[in-house]
């Protein structure tokens, strides 16, 4: 497996769930990403992704969107993209 950094995380919403991330990259519903920092370190598909209470599939590069995380994540986290390798 391989990861890429694609963004970081902003904010965390603990009563529901769901980390605000800034992005460097793209990132689509399917992809498996890692969020890890100094205590974090979780590994989750992208199920469902939100702007602005509007769902959407594929966000870019500058953008912020938020998603359910499996986990508690923490401001500052980096947020990497996991790809098989081959």
């Amino acid at each position: 497996m391989s990861e890429q950094e694609i963004g970081r995380v902003t904010h965390y919403f603990a009563r529901l769930n769901v980390a605000v991330l800034s992005l460097t990259d793209t990132l689509s519903v399917g992809d498996r990403i890692r969020i890890h920092g100094r205590s974090t370190d979780l590994e989750q598909t992208v199920d469902s992704m939100q702007i602005e209470h509007q769902s959407v599939t594929q966000v870019g590069p500058g953008q912020e969107v938020a998603l359910r995380v499996v986990e508690r994540v923490r401001e500052g986290d980096a947020v990497c993209r996991v790809t098989p390798n081959g």
